[in-house]
């Protein structure tokens, strides 16, 4: 029997053997080390992405760090000037930490809403978010701000009809694909409703002259298309023509097209057109690799337009340097790798849509955001998810994070975790047992009348219930014919003879 040290060397022209080939085939031990420490880690990553709660505890911890993140940046980057404009530092902040509080509320109540409700319930949010849509485009109701007519006030509380159209939208959308898939259905029928209602929520927001808005939905529309899987050609026809409109709708808005103008020539009007990302350019170069520390910007002293909302990302850069941005960037990856891997591992078509849609609107807008602050896209208007300050986008943002969650909650391994004994408590206090539907009303067993015993005193005389059940049972036994046609009367058993 031979060994690897019996396999033959190969020789070389003069019959020596090479020793050479013998030394590469060995491996060294800083080789094997290193093989060993990677294929350790790569194993204990393995394993600790096989949990069953993997996808719901990491969603859940980075949504956290996010909402954290935000809320200590908006508290920095807006501390000057709200003490400047209304005499307390504090001014934005504290109603940014009541918009996250409510949303974390709405986060942890739509992952314990059963999935039947979401889906019985989305054609009546949409048709509420249309109303929306048109209250806020009537003069007197909606109001404008920074050239668009997006916002409703009611007293001191304004929010954004679009940012609910938004959410509407990719419900109502998952759940007609969805239909289409449990039906077995073309999923080409629902096209035409799904083209009709997003090209009228897209219409009714260019009304509003709210491009970042238009962008989000246009993203929207592309990823149910492209999870629903659609024929490639309208995909791509959908695209081109979201990119025409695009292009129009900037072009025949003079603001719009002065961003434009500003992007495509950076170094013109460095105190116009340009101001703004110049500006951004300087807080993100004073930042270098570890920042100027926390709170210690200068572009938020009045140079920078804008610090704590669309181009707060400039002042993390400034604050926390090169490794508080890149940690911004890990975490909306994180966000990207676990929301589909969620939706991959859904078995609910419903709630593989909807995870996969909701994580590319929150991904691709936060990169849009990052990208135009750097200077690689134009100012489109868009915020940075759970970072920027605003109420509304906040709480849509978090409900759209709890819809993921939802998803995640209900993966099948999750499901048979959090049923066996062994389910984390702390979990299934705050976020209840999965429910994919509403629980079935338990049905009564019908109650078993027993026949009435005979009369032992009474002689060869037997009640009616007993004499009923004795011709029930004779009727069910088997009877046999003989060889003539007749019946043979009841086949006994024959008893065991013992031998």
């Amino acid at each position: 029997m031979r060994s690897w040290d019996d396999e033959p060397v190969s020789s070389g022209r003069n019959g020596s053997t090479d020793e050479s080939a013998r030394t590469r085939s060995a491996p060294t031990s800083d080789e094997t080390e290193g093989s060993s420490s990677g294929r350790g880690l790569r194993l204990w990553f393995d394993s600790w992405a096989a949990r069953p709660l993997h996808d719901f505890q990491t969603l859940v911890g980075v949504t956290l760090l996010l909402v954290v993140l935000g809320l200590m940046m908006v508290l920095s980057s807006s501390s000057v000037e709200s003490l400047l404009s209304l005499g307390s530092p504090y001014a934005r902040f504290v109603p940014q930490l009541l918009y996250a509080v409510v949303g974390l509320a709405i986060f942890v109540a739509v992952v314990r809403l059963p999935t039947t409700v979401l889906r019985r319930g989305a054609p009546w949010f949409l048709g509420f978010a249309f109303v929306l849509l048109i209250l806020v485009l009537i003069p007197g109701i909606g109001s404008e701000v920074y050239g668009a007519q997006s916002w409703i006030f009611i007293g001191s509380v304004s929010f954004q009809p679009s940012e609910v159209a938004k959410v509407a939208l990719v419900i109502w959308t998952a759940h007609m694909v969805a239909t289409a898939a449990e039906r077995r259905v073309d999923v080409h029928r629902v096209l035409r409703p799904i083209g009709a209602v997003s090209f009228t929520v897209l219409a009714m927001v260019v009304l509003q002259r709210d491009l970042g808005t238009a962008v989000t939905i246009a993203i929207i529309v592309m990823a149910v298309l492209w999870f629903g899987r659609f024929h490639a050609r309208i995909v791509a026809a959908m695209a081109a023509v979201g990119v025409l409109g695009i292009a129009l709708f900037t072009a025949t808005v003079g603001y719009r097209s002065d961003r434009i103008r500003a992007f495509l020539n950076p170094d013109a009007d460095p105190q116009g057109i340009n101001y703004q990302a110049t500006q951004a350019k300087y807080a993100l170069a004073n930042g270098g690799l570890f920042g100027q520390g926390l709170g210690q910007s200068n572009s938020k002293w009045s140079y920078l337009p804008q610090a704590y909302n669309d181009f707060i990302f400039a002042i993390i850069g400034e604050e926390l340097g090169a490794v508080g941005a890149l940690l911004v960037i890990g975490l909306f990856a994180a966000v990207l790798w676990v929301g589909l891997r969620v939706a991959l591992r859904s078995t609910d078509p419903f709630l593989r849509m909807l995870s996969a849609v909701a994580t590319m609107w929150i991904v691709l807008q936060a990169f849009i955001n990052i990208a135009y602050v750097v200077g690689l896209l134009p100012v489109t208007g868009l915020q940075l998810p759970l970072i920027s300050a605003g109420g509304t986008s906040m709480l849509t943002t978090l409900l759209m994070f709890g819809l993921i969650a939802h998803a995640a909650y209900r993966e099948p391994e999750a499901r048979v975790s959090l049923d066996s004994s062994t389910s984390p408590r702390l979990v299934t206090r705050i976020f209840g047992r999965p429910r994919v539907g509403a629980a079935p009303r338990p049905v009564r067993a019908p109650k078993i009348r027993r026949p009435a015993r005979p009369d032992p005193t009474a002689r060869g005389t037997h009640s009616a219930e007993s004499r009923t059940a004795r011709q029930a049972r004779g009727r069910a036994e088997p009877r046999t014919t003989d060889t003539t046609g007749r019946p043979a009367g009841r086949r006994r058993t024959p008893k065991p003879t013992s031998r």
